[in-house]
C-alpha cells in the first residue's frame, strides 16, 4: 500500500524529534579532548584496515576517549558560604591535616576532603566556591595511585588557593594519579572564578583535593559519589549540628 505525504512527514518529524532527544542526553567533548578522540578514531581505521576485531576494539576505546572527555552543563547552588564539589567521583577520605605548603596556608591542620575520579568520571574540574584565585602553584612529582594518602604529598599537582568574600581561603590541589600524566588549567593568578566554573581538567584518572578552615560543616560523608558543581560539600553558614550518615 502506498504511503501519503502527510504520512511522511509525520515520520520524518517523529525522527528529528527522536533525534533532538538523543543529542539533548549526549554531553559535549571539551575542546581538549578533540585532539585524543581524534586520534582514537584515526586508529580505529588503521585497526580496521589490519583486523576487524581489532577495530572493534578501538571503537569501544574511542568512544570511551570521548565519555572521559565530556563537558556536561550542571546545575550549581550559588548561596553565599556554600561549597560545591570540583569533581566527579568518590569521596574517598575526609581528614584534619597540614595543607601543603605550597597553598601558604599556614601550619595549623585543616579540614581535607579527597575526592578520587576513576577513568570512568568526567575530568572537567570546577570550582568550589566563588571568589578570586589569588595563587596558583604548580609542582612536579611521582604518578603513585591517587587513592593513597601519600598521593597528596608525592604525586604530580596543581594547587589553587580562592580566596571567598566572607569566609577566607579555600585551597584545591589537582592531584595527577597512576594514569593521569598531565594536569590541564584554564585560570590565571588574579582571576574571578564562580562556584562550578571550570577551572581545569586532569588526563586520565586522578584526585581533588579541598581544603576548608577547621571547623567548617561538612555535609558529607567517605564513600559518598559527588557531582562536580552540584554537590554541595560543606556550608560556611550552617548553625545546626553535626550530621549523621547512613547507606542505604
Amino acid at each position: 500500500m502506498p504511503i501519503d505525504r502527510q504520512t511522511l512527514l509525520s515520520v520524518a518529524k517523529s525522527v528529528r524529534s527522536s533525534a533532538r532527544s538523543v543529542r539533548a542526553q549526549i554531553s559535549p567533548i571539551h575542546p581538549k579532548g578533540y585532539p585524543f578522540v581524534g586520534g582514537f578514531a584515526l586508529a580505529t581505521i588503521i585497526l580496521f584496515w589490519i583486523w576487524s576485531p581489532l577495530g572493534w576494539i578501538g571503537t569501544l576505546l574511542t568512544i570511551w576517549c570521548a565519555l572521559f572527555f565530556r563537558n556536561p552543563a550542571r546545575v550549581t547552588p550559588v548561596r553565599e558560604g556554600l561549597v560545591v564539589s570540583p569533581a566527579d567521583g568518590r569521596i574517598s577520605m575526609i581528614a584534619s591535616v597540614v595543607p601543603p605548603a605550597e597553598l601558604e596556608l599556614g601550619e595549623m591542620p585543616l579540614q581535607r576532603i579527597s575526592i578520587f575520579m576513576s577513568v570512568f568520571n568526567c575530568h572537567v574540574n570546577r570550582s568550589p566556591v566563588a571568589g578570586r584565585i589569588e595563587r596558583i602553584a604548580y609542582r612536579p612529582g611521582k604518578f603513585i595511585n591517587a587513592e593513597l594518602d601519600k598521593a597528596s604529598e608525592d604525586n604530580e599537582r596543581n594547587a589553587l588557593v580562592i580566596s571567598t568574600p566572607n569566609n577566607g581561603p579555600v585551597g584545591v590541589i589537582q592531584i595527577a594519579g597512576l594514569v593521569a600524566r598531565r594536569i590541564v588549567s584554564f585560570v590565571h593568578e588574579g582571576q574571578t572564578v564562580e562556584a562550578g566554573e571550570r577551572f581545569g581538567l586532569i588526563r586520565f584518572g586522578s584526585r581533588l583535593d579541598v581544603f576548608l578552615p577547621e571547623g567548617t560543616q561538612l555535609l558529607v560523608s567517605e564513600g559518598q559519589t559527588a557531582v562536580a558543581g552540584e554537590t554541595v560539600l560543606a556550608d560556611f553558614q550552617q548553625t545546626d549540628g553535626s550530621r549523621t550518615f547512613r547507606t542505604s
